[in-house]
């Protein structure tokens, strides 16, 4: 008999294993999780988030999750996270679980939902096509394999223009103090993030929430790599975050530049540098994730060497009109 509950906080570990047995290449510690939701509570936006548990006897087989997104915010906007494990599919539990998130979205006057699956996933994305959702954008993993990296190749792409450093970022907390490198890192990265496709505009992130990254468990100062003026203003970024699961790999956060900036291939730079480093420190693998109409970003990492994997497809039902940036 299949029964599907509100989940608790004890229920954690039992749906991150069933998480992580369906997208293993996305695999989060307990600890990262915790970290998650422990941001989400706190955060003064106050996002909603709700999770639940299908148990066949007694069994943890399936798990879902709506939530509200802090950096891309709208009081009526949620995101729906779902999975059942392999072995226990096409017996109704994906539905029940949908069912249950979305009689609790509807309660809450929810406007706009967004779901998505891999395009390999053959059940997954006619199911959430039958209750509404429409494709709205594509996320392609991209995979470079160290091994086969030539540095040499791009010794030309890692020069700076005069006036412009490369340093990484536990190099500025030692040079201008912690919390002043703090404040040069959230100036760039507040201006960047801005213009990365999304599938809804970005949502201020006030400086007291930014610095909670400080207690991130991917968190590698080291592996933070910055374009520095001569007057310690940070113009460009390229974060690698320590990956979850796999000590061998790491995974491409942000790689941005200010806008006046711009076409000077400050980005292209520092990103160049933390592969160098990665494949210098043994890493096997570096991961990042581009969507589709990215496609200057999509074309520079096929330059590199990335292979592209399957689509996230993101899929949207309803709409708020009034997105606040």
């Amino acid at each position: 008999m299949t029964t599907i509950r509100p989940a608790t906080p004890a229920d954690l570990a039992a749906a991150l294993d069933i998480y992580n047995a369906v997208y293993p290449d996305h695999a989060k510690t307990l600890e990262e999780t915790e970290h998650f939701l422990a941001g989400l509570r706190d955060n003064p936006l106050q996002p909603h988030v709700q999770d639940w548990l299908a148990e066949v006897g007694g069994r943890p087989v399936g798990t879902a999750r709506l939530w509200q997104a802090p950096w891309m915010f709208h009081p009526d906007r949620y995101h729906l996270e779902l999975a059942v494990l392999p072995e226990f599919r096409r017996r109704g539990i994906g539905a029940a679980l949908f069912g249950t998130a979305q009689r609790h979205w509807q309660g809450r006057g929810a406007r706009e939902v967004l779901a998505g699956a891999k395009e390999t996933e053959a059940d997954a994305l006619p199911m959430l096509e039958r209750q509404g959702f429409r494709e709205v954008m594509r996320f392609f993993d991209n995979v470079l394999r160290l091994d086969g990296f030539d540095a040499a190749q791009w010794e030309a792409e890692m020069r700076l223009p005069e006036g412009v450093r490369a340093a990484t970022f536990a190099d500025l907390q030692t040079e201008l103090g912690e919390e002043a490198a703090w404040l040069a890192y959230y100036a760039c990265q507040t201006e960047a993030r801005l213009d990365v496709p999304r599938t809804a505009p970005a949502t201020h992130t006030p400086f007291e929430e930014f610095v909670k990254h400080r207690s991130q468990p991917r968190l590698v100062p080291e592996n933070i790599w910055l374009a520095v003026t001569e007057g310690s203003e940070v113009v460009a970024l390229s974060e690698l975050w320590r990956d979850s699961s796999d000590p061998a790999r790491l995974n491409i956060g942000l790689t941005g530049t200010r806008r006046a900036w711009r076409r000077r291939g400050l980005g292209l730079a520092l990103k160049l540098r933390g592969m160098v480093q990665a494949q210098q420190h043994g890493i096997r693998e570096i991961w990042t994730s581009n969507a589709s109409n990215n496609a200057p970003m999509l074309a520079l990492n096929d330059r590199l060497g990335f292979r592209r994997q399957p689509a996230h497809v993101e899929c949207q039902w309803g709409g708020a009109e009034d997105r606040r940036a």
